[in-house]
């Protein structure tokens, strides 16, 4: 099975999100936050984690349902390069379905946007 899932993201719209204490801990896992954290936390950042999440489960051909987000970890590899860090029923489904992920993000001063591809 081979599938793409996109997303893009107001930066603005995670920004605002921020002002709810529970944003984070209940969207980002604990590993993306201490990476996000170590980087300041910046919104472009924590917007492309955002797309991230959704782009797989478009990827999935499930959307956002069967697992949390915070089971979607986008995280770095020594030289920049993104990639999807899975657990709980994400990591699952995805052993299930036998199935490995590519991630590309990007963002702009308004917009982060995240392509993933299944295959």
């Amino acid at each position: 099975m081979l599938s793409v899932g996109i997303d893009l993201v107001e930066i603005d719209r995670i920004r605002r999100s921020l002002q709810s204490p529970r944003f984070l801990t209940f969207v980002y896992g604990a590993e993306e936050r201490a990476e996000l954290c170590a980087r300041g936390m910046p919104p472009q950042s924590l917007a492309a984690a955002f797309a991230a999440k959704e782009a797989f489960g478009k990827a999935l051909s499930t959307g956002v349902a069967g697992f949390y987000l915070r089971e979607v970890q986008l995280l770095h590899r020594d030289n920049g390069a993104p990639y999807l860090y899975l657990c709980g029923k994400a990591l699952h489904i995805s052993e299930e379905r036998r199935l490995q992920f590519t991630v590309s993000v990007s963002h702009t001063k308004r917009y982060a946007t995240a392509v993933v591809v299944a295959f």
